[in-house]
């Protein structure tokens, strides 16, 4: 089916990013709270796409996350498009979810569409490039500083933006709101990048145990 084990991974990685980043924007405006603290439910699967941003990343090169944030920012524009048109058709009287509750979980304002939209495409640019650079100056060594230190600056840009434009712009949160939302959000987001470090490593292992007897070398497809 695939050419080679290098596809099979690139596969694999790709529909994890993709599906992991869908649903976070799909979820985001949901706000919970955590040990007092205010976040956004998209929290949860971010996670994910700190792992595979970073091992797309290592194997496949910046081209390779770049023009997967490309084709994952149209996914989640037709995700947004195919659920507004979802809304526009009513539901029959005996449908278990009415047009109230669907509106309700799915129905986001055109804000926080925008401002996650493009929080996600410019943090995850930024990400790439920090991640290319790390990696000139390391080579194969430190995964942990090139992982970490990437996160460190696209997810300040990717929490403050989308909280200024999905929530602080429309008047949804005052401006002491939105700095300890981003503040906390942040500092969240940071703590769950260093914990997951060990299953970045954990990745790298079994990515190059699977591709062990293929040349392994860096690719920007």
């Amino acid at each position: 089916m695939f050419k080679s084990k290098r596809d099979t991974v690139f596969v694999v990685l790709a529909g994890i990013f993709i599906t992991n980043a869908v649903v976070a924007e799909l979820i985001g405006g949901k706000l919970i709270q955590l040990f007092g603290y205010t976040f956004s439910l998209g929290i949860l699967p971010w996670p994910i796409v700190f792992i595979t941003t970073d091992l797309i990343n290592e194997y496949f090169g910046h081209k390779g996350v770049r023009r997967l944030t490309f084709i994952t920012a149209g996914l989640i524009c037709y995700a947004f498009i195919v659920l507004l048109i979802g809304i526009r058709i009513p539901s029959v009287s005996f449908s278990p979810v009415n047009d109230a509750q669907f509106t309700a979980v799915f129905g986001q304002s055109m804000w926080i569409i925008v401002g996650s939209i493009i929080a996600f495409v410019l943090s995850q640019l930024l990400d790439v490039y920090l991640f290319s650079q790390f990696k000139k100056r390391t080579g194969d060594k430190h995964i942990w500083l090139r992982a970490t230190g990437s996160t460190l600056f696209s997810q300040l840009i990717d929490t403050f933006v989308v909280l200024g434009i999905a929530f602080y712009l429309p008047g949804k949160i005052t401006g002491d709101q939105y700095a300890t939302m981003g503040i906390t959000g942040y500092s969240a987001k940071l703590v769950i990048a260093i914990l997951l470090t060990p299953f970045i490593y954990l990745g790298h292992a079994l990515i190059s145990r699977y591709l062990k007897g293929e040349e392994v070398v860096v690719i920007d497809i």
